[in-house]
């Protein structure tokens, strides 16, 4: 199992480092855009900035901790009605994270007069590489859950068989003793096969669930890094203080998601404690590399502005397939939930609010 926490991971990150480390070659010449000319409080900012990161670290740990400590309180547990409404929106708030949040970054960053106007003007590569991700997210999803599912298959098959031999053996011994006890291990080995056959009807959608739970964790901590770096590169106090308030939220409402994800992921406990603390530092990791890096970081260089554009449109892309495929379509088409009027009201009102929230934040961060 540690072989499928750890693919999808190494794909997409491979993916993304190789996309740091090359992108800064394709840029050449100097970009005429100066740094924005605003008045500054270093010593005010740096408050602000310490400030958030302690407000966004707490706001993170919070979101993503909650769905995971309430999984023992018997209302949000993952089967009861409830967590269907918490989780749509939870996927409102990542939708509308991909569509509102980072995808209009994407573009802004791509179509920068400071950028060349050959090749960066002349095809929409937000959109595409937006596009590309998607699809990408796609494969290694259905590659993953169809290479563990035929694993677990051919391990079910050999198991069967194995106690079927055994089970003949049994029967043809001739005594009358020996008949009725292989009866009652034919009872016994039909009960256990019946245990292995659900516990593999089920393995496939678990397995699915903990790619989903870390390829979307991936999408998240993608943009998390890179609006904490922003926040953190930033020395203007009417920049930071709207941010401090409005990224604290949006930390809170993302982690919801993601915990839901883990917790239906059913992931074992250290495993959790480890994707929820990687999630509650990225953005102040961020922010923190911001601080270090602020007296030579300017956002609109070509190579900042490309690299950003890049990761933006593709963590865009992941965010928009994971919320809508395998979060909202997996549980609108879901029986129980078509065969409850009140509950399929309930989740779609849950959704919009979700999807409003966190649209709203937009104009403050």
């Amino acid at each position: 199992m540690n072989k499928l926490q750890a693919s999808p991971f190494n794909i997409l990150t491979v993916t993304l480092s190789s996309l740091l480390i090359l992108l800064p070659d394709v840029v050449s010449g100097e970009c005429t855009c100066e740094a924005a000319d605003m008045k500054t409080n270093k010593s005010e900012a740096l408050k602000y900035k310490i400030g958030s990161i302690a407000s966004i670290l707490a706001s993170g740990a919070i979101g993503v901790s909650l769905p995971i400590i309430l999984k023992r309180v018997r209302a949000f547990n993952p089967d009861n009605n409830i967590f269907f409404i918490v989780k749509a929106f939870a996927a409102g708030v990542i939708l509308a994270t991909g569509f509102i949040h980072i995808l209009p970054d994407g573009f802004d960053h791509l179509t920068s007069p400071c950028l060349k106007e050959h090749p960066w003007g002349d095809f929409p590569f937000t959109g595409f590489i937006a596009m590309m991700t998607s699809v990408g997210t796609l494969m290694i999803d259905s590659f993953a859950t169809g290479y563990y599912q035929r694993m677990h298959f051919s391990k079910a098959q050999q198991v069967s068989a194995d106690e079927e031999m055994a089970d003949v053996r049994e029967r043809h011994e001739g005594h009358v003793h020996v008949h009725t006890h292989a009866t009652h291990g034919h009872a016994h080995g039909h009960a256990h096969g019946s245990e292995i056959l659900s516990a593999d009807t089920d393995a496939p959608e678990l397995i699915r669930r903990r790619i989903i739970s870390q390829v979307l964790e991936l999408g998240i901590v993608v943009h998390s890094v890179i609006i904490g770096l922003s926040l953190g590169a930033s020395g203007s106090t009417k920049t930071i203080k709207p941010l401090l308030a409005a990224l604290s939220f949006h930390q809170f409402f993302e982690g919801m998601g993601l915990g839901g994800c883990i917790v239906q992921a059913k992931f074992k406990t250290r495993s959790m404690a480890i994707m929820a603390f990687f999630f509650s530092l990225t953005t102040p990791g961020g922010i923190a590399i911001g601080i270090g890096i602020s007296h030579v970081y300017n956002e609109n260089s070509p190579t900042a502005l490309i690299v950003e554009g890049v990761l933006n449109s593709a963590s865009a892309g992941i965010l928009i397939y994971m919320a809508l495929v395998d979060l909202l379509a997996a549980d609108f088409m879901n029986p129980k939930l078509q065969k409850n009027g009140r509950l399929q009201l309930g989740a779609y009102i849950s959704l919009l609010l979700g999807t409003g929230f966190m649209s709203l934040l937009a104009k403050w961060a």
